[in-house]
């Protein structure tokens, strides 16, 4: 037996004692033996050291078998198939993104759980800190896009509260907010569903559509998540963000209709990240929505709800994002963007696989639309 610091630990040692974290939370019992994924969850929940038994290695005579010659097929070369997503998909950049991101989820359920049972602020500084490492090191498009491979994860909490966090501090760093507005802007996009874990699941994941008291109770939830952060030691903005992320700036929000510089900044960029996370989120009703869709959906009816220095910032630099990208079309062709308009952004100049160029913003070409990203 020894006591092993987590860097030097190995597939196959076994915990001789429970493994639990700075909060008392036990995430191996005695007897557990030790894998890849609970390795990279000790180092995520910054366990310096553990009691373990290092499995006896055992020596083998190998008897090598005769020689057998076997005919060796003609590689072939797809790189030219494979689309940029599938690239990044397979990618050691997005295996650990992904193993990181179910380790945050984890974590923020049992954050959650404890700022509701009266923790304070001390959990803020962790909070970001994990939604940082999530966010360092990478692109504008490389961040958007892991998220987009992330859809699988069916959470409307926790993965929706950490993306809303993460494209909060994209929006915020395209601003140029000041470092420690920044990060106070990340924990609040991270918070602000926090009233939600209030309202029973059966009603929040409802396929359907919901009975007026359902509405009535799922549009509680901004009341309930200040409720909980009030008076816990957060930055002001934090619980008021929770409170306010619903608000519109023309009225037409809730829980109490705030109009234009009444709704607080914090609250008015998160706004843009919920909608566009819950936009590009699969529904029981209909598949995600690629970028240039739910811009498109901003363009028509959106951009009078939200702070236009924030929202056209936000939409313009995602746009910009998938510049240069492989896109499907509605009729099917398929193209990639070579110029973004700045005047109807969800409309660029398509150059197609045949050489023809495609402006998606004249007249002749409304009917088209771009239908996903390669």
């Amino acid at each position: 037996m020894a006591m092993m610091t987590v860097n030097k630990l190995e597939p196959g040692m076994v915990a001789l004692s429970p493994i639990v974290t700075k909060r008392g939370q036990v995430i191996a019992k005695e007897g557990t033996e030790l894998n890849s994924q609970l390795i990279a969850k000790l180092t995520f929940y910054k366990i310096d050291e553990v009691d373990v038994k290092v499995p006896e290695i055992k020596i083998e005579t190998v008897v090598e078998p005769e020689e057998e010659i076997v005919p060796v097929a003609k590689k072939a070369y797809v790189s030219d198939t494979i689309t940029y997503m599938q690239r990044l998909k397979a990618s050691p950049k997005f295996q650990q993104f992904q193993t990181d991101y179910a380790l945050n989820i984890e974590y923020l359920k049992e954050n959650f759980e404890a700022i509701i049972a009266g923790a304070d602020s001390d959990c803020a500084d962790m909070l970001l800190e994990n939604v940082e490492s999530l966010f360092r090191g990478k692109t504008s498009l490389e961040l958007f896009d892991m998220l987009h491979l992330m859809r699988t994860v069916n959470d409307t909490v926790y993965a929706h509260s950490l993306n809303v966090a993460l494209t909060s501090r994209a929006i915020g760093k395209w601003l140029k907010l000041p470092k420690d507005d920044l990060d106070c802007l990340t924990v609040a996009g991270v918070l602000h569903d926090i009233g939600k874990t209030q309202i029973p699941s059966d009603i929040l994941n409802k396929p359907g559509k919901y009975t007026d008291e359902e509405w009535e109770l799922v549009k509680s939830h901004p009341l309930m998540g200040n409720r909980i952060l009030k008076n816990k030691g957060f930055d002001n903005r934090i619980p008021t963000a929770a409170l306010q992320h619903h608000e519109r700036f023309d009225g037409s929000g809730y829980p109490r209709g705030l109009t234009a510089y009444e709704i607080d900044d914090f609250a008015s960029i998160i706004a843009i990240a919920d909608v566009y996370d819950a936009m590009t989120s699969a529904r029981s009703h209909r598949d995600p929505l690629c970028s240039f869709q739910v811009i498109a959906e901003f363009e028509k009816e959106g951009i009078k709800k939200y702070n236009a220095s924030y929202i056209l910032t936000f939409l313009e630099r995602i746009a910009n994002t998938y510049n240069n990208s492989r896109v499907i079309l509605s009729d099917a062709r398929v193209g990639r963007v070579v110029y973004i308009n700045k005047r109807n952004l969800s409309r660029p100049v398509i150059e197609l696989d045949s050489g023809e160029m495609l402006d998606l913003s004249s007249s002749a070409n409304r009917g088209i639309t771009i239908h996903s990203i390669l």
